[in-house]
């Protein structure tokens, strides 16, 4: 077992205390009317499931589906049928007992493995998403090929990823000792610049449609999973003992440097050569099936973070 697994071997319970109802690990989306971590999260599911550009019923591949989230919530609110994959045991089982208790295991099914080696034999998918995951891949050229080649023609492709804010900042910050504890906890992180990160997803194959800076809406993210680690931090010491102090520190340490040396993007595209065409609307808001036009965070430091607004390229 990998160290990238130890940190998700540890019992749902843990990660219970901290990541609110939908268990989701991954950047939130906050904006008008949008104020807890709970609302957060549902309103980012449904910003995915928009930018997949999911109506119902369709094959969605979701690749590192952590705790679930994603693959639960497109198959309970679209009746979606998604292909989850995860090498964690623990999620791998805590997901099909969430699919089974919510009565969608007719439409969730499991895939234990990495990606890397995971068999996904079947007619191609109709989107894939990959929320979170690509930055603890050691090598990311291949496994977006391999996503490229599942994908039925137009397709869509969902990737949220965290990269360094620059190529120079990668030279100058990956081998720092903040940068270092990351992988200690998480067991790989493989950061990029997002230019190329942008780079790699073309060279795959696929086209660019959306790209959204979500840098502040992590930071808020983090810092309402540290006000529940201090609330909830019986309940994580007596499901992995040690637990909440090694994640608590290391939010404490990603929120100090976020924004300066670290920055958090969802890039959305297809496998077509031609594109699609998303046109931004002015004055949009969080509303379900759509994308907003502009979710603002007020920033605790105007140098940090910046206005998020999500629109099409």
């Amino acid at each position: 077992m990998t160290t990238t697994n130890r940190h998700y071997e540890q019992p749902p319970e843990a990660f219970a205390a901290f990541l609110g109802r939908r268990m989701k690990y991954t950047c939130g989306l906050y904006g008008p009317g949008v104020g807890s971590l709970d609302e957060a999260q549902e309103a980012k599911l449904r910003m995915i499931a928009s930018l997949l550009g999911v109506r119902g019923g369709e094959r969605v591949l979701d690749i590192g589906c952590g705790w679930g989230a994603l693959a639960l919530f497109l198959a309970q609110e679209y009746d979606c049928h998604v292909t989850a994959v995860t090498p964690s045991a623990e999620q791998q089982r805590f997901v099909a007992r969430r699919a089974l208790e919510t009565g969608v295991a007719d439409r969730v099914r499991v895939v234990p493995g990495t990606f890397e080696t995971a068999g996904l034999d079947g007619p191609r998918f109709d989107a894939a998403a990959m929320v979170g995951v690509l930055e603890h891949l050691p090598e990311h050229r291949e496994p977006l090929r391999k996503v490229h080649r599942l994908l039925r023609k137009d397709a869509s492709f969902y990737l949220s990823a965290s990269c360094y804010r620059s190529r120079a900042a990668r030279l100058e910050y990956e081998r720092r000792p903040r940068s270092l504890h990351a992988v200690e906890l998480y067991g790989f992180t493989a950061m990029n610049a997002l230019s190329q990160l942008v780079e790699e997803v073309e060279d795959a194959g696929f086209s660019l449609t959306a790209l959204t800076d979500l840098t502040a809406h992590y930071d808020r993210t983090m810092r309402d999973w540290q006000q529940r680690i201090a609330a909830g931090r019986a309940a994580m010491d007596a499901a992995a003992p040690g637990f909440a102090d090694g994640i608590g520190h290391y939010f404490e340490a990603a929120r100090a440097s976020w924004g300066y040396t670290a920055k958090h993007y969802a890039l959305a595209a297809t496998r077509s050569r031609l594109g699609a065409t998303r046109v931004p609307r002015s004055g949009d808001v969080l509303e379900s099936g759509d994308v907003p036009g502009s979710a603002e965070v007020p920033a605790e430091d105007g140098d940090r973070a910046s206005d998020t607004r999500l629109t099409g390229i």
